[in-house]
């Protein structure tokens, strides 16, 4: 075991907590009209033409042939990404993959996967993606709209996900019912909350997810986009009443799928009281596997080991039939 021990900030990524501290925390009560609230909202992603746009990219590699890929989500936002395609065998499954905050400048070229199509979008307002006004400065993105639960960006992104699995599906049939979701940090997140609304996505990766259990999310001191939030919550404490609609550990307790769940007991971008608020939100009975790091967000020693042994665990989910 190799949690942090020292670190520059001012107050203890570990909250003081141990693992069965951890373990027991529970997701909060659920806001009224919560499944009314998604299940609308998934319907208009589902109404949605994306018109995907394919253009060979420069980039070789030698397991993969790689796609710059642009579609249209809801309100008619243009999502930008990648699509990677294998050279060799054929398209059997369809994976879409999240990102972190810190958006993304290349798809990922090391998932251990085959005979697999990997959809890589860029959320709305992020890197590919990026459109003014929205700024891509996660301490503004993640505000954007944030007074109205129905235009808050962050339902924006979940519905992105839903319409890459439209594009996946679209593109490559048999992917249809063989479809996963991998996402990390504001991908964990948003995984968490599209996850149990599409049931076209039949397995999923969360590592270090955001957005759980958004009481605690707005009270614990943190580097994160929640210090953004949990700012401007103190002129507006009614946006808690819109954050009660957007929590992923409520979202998780609707997940019917298998799900690995990555959560850290160090980490101070995303609390883990909160990463674990969604872990432990999960059924039981849908062969869950909850994987335990170190730390989140945060240099380690014994990081790449634990890192290389979490890949694996993915490329078992998303390598089996």
């Amino acid at each position: 075991m190799s949690i942090p021990k020292r670190h520059p900030y001012d107050f203890d990524p570990t909250y003081g907590l141990g693992l069965a501290d951890l373990r027991a925390i529970r997701p909060p009560p659920e806001a009224k009209g919560f499944d009314a609230f998604w299940q609308e909202r998934y319907r208009k992603a589902l109404a949605v033409d994306p018109s995907p746009s394919l253009t060979r990219s420069a980039v070789q590699n030698g397991k993969w042939i790689i796609h710059d890929l642009s579609y249209t989500s809801t309100e008619g936002f243009r999502i930008g990404g990648w699509l990677l395609l294998p050279h060799h065998g054929t398209v059997q499954r369809g994976l879409i993959v999240g990102h972190g905050y810190g958006g993304r400048d290349q798809p990922d070229l090391d998932l251990p996967v085959e005979n697999t199509a990997i959809l890589f979008p860029c959320f709305r307002g992020l890197s590919r993606s990026s459109r003014a006004p929205i700024s891509p400065d996660p301490a503004w993105h993640v505000l954007h709209d944030i007074d109205d639960p129905d235009r808050y960006i962050i339902g924006g992104c979940v519905e992105d996900v839903w319409v890459a699995v439209t594009v996946m599906n679209t593109l490559f049939p048999g992917t249809t019912g063989r479809t996963g979701y991998s996402g990390i940090s504001l991908g964990g997140g948003i995984g968490a909350l599209a996850i149990p609304f599409d049931r076209r996505i039949d397995r999923g990766h969360l590592t270090v997810p955001t957005f759980g259990n958004r009481p605690l999310w707005l009270t614990l001191p943190t580097i994160g986009s929640a210090n953004a939030v949990q700012a401007y919550s103190h002129t507006h404490p009614e946006v808690t009443e819109t954050l009660r609609l957007f929590d992923a550990a409520i979202a998780a307790t609707r997940i019917a799928v298998p799900i690995l769940c990555a959560v850290a007991r160090f980490d101070p971008a995303v609390a883990p009281p909160c990463q674990f608020s969604v872990a432990n939100a999960l059924p039981t009975k849908n062969y869950n596997e909850i994987f335990i790091l170190d730390a989140g967000h945060f240099d380690y020693p014994g990081q790449q080991a634990q890192a290389s042994a979490l890949l694996a665990k993915v490329g078992t989910l998303f390598g089996t039939p």
